[in-house]
């Protein structure tokens, strides 16, 4: 037995929908045992498919075949996540760079954030102008 390779990405939850799924592979996101390949491509037990999310590379092993679409939490009899743990370091560094930006569609910023802004940048300027050891000793 053999499923396509978008549709078993789809069948193990690793996309949302299974047109993602396809669009993914098309566009060379994911990957069959480290090579490109066609959503039409097929897969087998043993298989390895790598999955590219943002800057990372998301890899795993394939345990067994399934037929259908499956729970969250059957995804664990099918697949074996092999990911470098450098990979799921970058994916976090990268996660939390997003969130240090504003949400889109927010607006301007408040009168408080402005305030919180303008009370960063006077301390960060009161660090600037601390005296320096010549400078007090030369004073006395």
């Amino acid at each position: 037995m053999s499923y396509r390779l978008d549709k078993f990405v789809w069948f193990v939850r690793l996309c949302k929908t299974r047109t993602l799924a396809t669009e993914l592979v098309q566009k060379g996101k994911v990957k069959l045992n480290g090579a490109g390949a066609k959503p039409s491509k097929d897969v087998k037990v043993g298989d390895t498919i790598s999955i590219i999310k943002n800057n990372a590379v998301f890899s795993y092993k394939i345990k067994d075949l399934l037929d259908r679409r499956v729970g969250a939490k059957l995804v664990a009899d099918y697949l074996i996540d092999v990911t470098d743990p450098m990979e799921l370091e970058k994916f976090k560094t990268y996660q939390q760079a997003q969130s240090v930006y504003r949400e889109y569609g927010t607006g301007r910023p408040s009168r408080k954030d402005r305030d919180n802004f303008d009370s960063f940048f006077e301390w960060l300027e009161d660090e600037d102008e601390l005296p320096t050891d010549q400078e007090t000793t030369e004073g006395k």
